[in-house]
């Protein structure tokens, strides 16, 4: 999971809702100071947050780039229903589909890990609103061994224990990654947003991440649908190390994608927050060619 390095945009966005045909979405809305080269559309990881690219909305804007940040149903700013059945894969697919209908106009389509998934399920629905499409250390299938249990133990666990009693269990906890319990040490490497992170896991819907953890530990291989949708530009994007897919699993899938790929020196599971400036310029990069 990623770890913001502070919760604060910068001047060039603004936190907002965005209004549409599914519903309110909470964003951060950064833009360019002059007419913009395109519009990006961002989607967290799994118990993250629009926070999570916090830091590469204004090297974005700096490049020309509109970047909207959004919270999923269920996902800290964003309200979401109690009920499981309200986070099946279809269901927040069409939620993308509807934010990138309500930016009115054509959107590169980022998902980081969870998001990468999630992205390409909406693909998948409906290849018309979207200019290009970036998988951000988000692999072809279900997550590694090691994480399938790590999900499976904070599932069991949310299903007996509040959203602030898993919190302070997880402070005592080594810290897997990519996983929630990741969060419980963040306070601790980055003490000025410590308070903020706790407020994101608590206001998080359980339901959300049993239901999503779910997902993550048995989505199937859909790289060859992928690869088949007609005429969309595809970047797998990734640091050169990562517990959640093994980096070799993310290059045999960019190539089968037939996708650019960029491997950010120096960053793990979550570049945006590792190595944002390197990140930005590598999406920059790749949306520029586009044009």
């Amino acid at each position: 999971m990623s770890r913001p390095p502070t919760f604060t945009p910068p001047p060039c966005a603004r936190a907002r809702t965005l209004a549409t045909r599914r519903g309110r979405f909470a964003v951060l809305d950064a833009r360019p100071a002059g007419k913009p080269h395109g519009t990006v559309l961002m989607l967290p990881g799994f118990s993250g947050s629009k926070e999570d690219f916090v830091a590469l909305l204004e090297p974005l804007a700096a490049a020309g780039y509109r970047t909207v940040a959004v919270d999923g149903r269920g996902q800290y700013e964003t309200d979401g229903p109690d009920t499981q059945e309200a986070y099946t894969r279809a269901e927040l697919a069409a939620d993308v589909l509807a934010q990138a209908a309500a930016l009115d106009t054509p959107v590169h389509l980022l998902g980081h890990s969870l998001g990468g998934q999630i992205s390409r399920a909406a693909v998948l629905l409906d290849r018309d609103p979207f200019l290009s499409l970036t998988l951000m250390s988000s692999g072809p299938a279900e997550v590694a061994p090691g994480q399938r249990e790590r999900i499976k133990l904070l599932s069991d666990t949310l299903a007996v224990m509040t959203m602030a009693q898993v919190w302070e269990v997880m402070q005592t906890m080594e810290p897997p990654a990519d996983t929630a319990t990741a969060t419980a040490t963040a306070a601790a490497s980055a003490p000025d947003n410590g308070a903020d992170l706790r407020e994101r896991w608590v206001r998080t819907s359980p339901a959300q991440l049993i239901a999503t953890g779910a997902q993550l530990s048995a989505e199937p291989d859909r790289v060859a649908e992928l690869a088949a949708v007609q005429r969309l530009p595809l970047h797998v994007i990734s640091g050169e190390r990562d517990d959640v897919w093994p980096v070799p699993l993310l290059d045999s899938m960019a190539r089968r994608l037939g996708a650019r790929r960029t491997v950010v020196a120096g960053a793990e599971h979550s570049p945006n927050t590792d190595r944002p400036a390197e990140t930005a310029a590598a999406l920059a990069d790749f949306w520029d060619s586009l044009y």
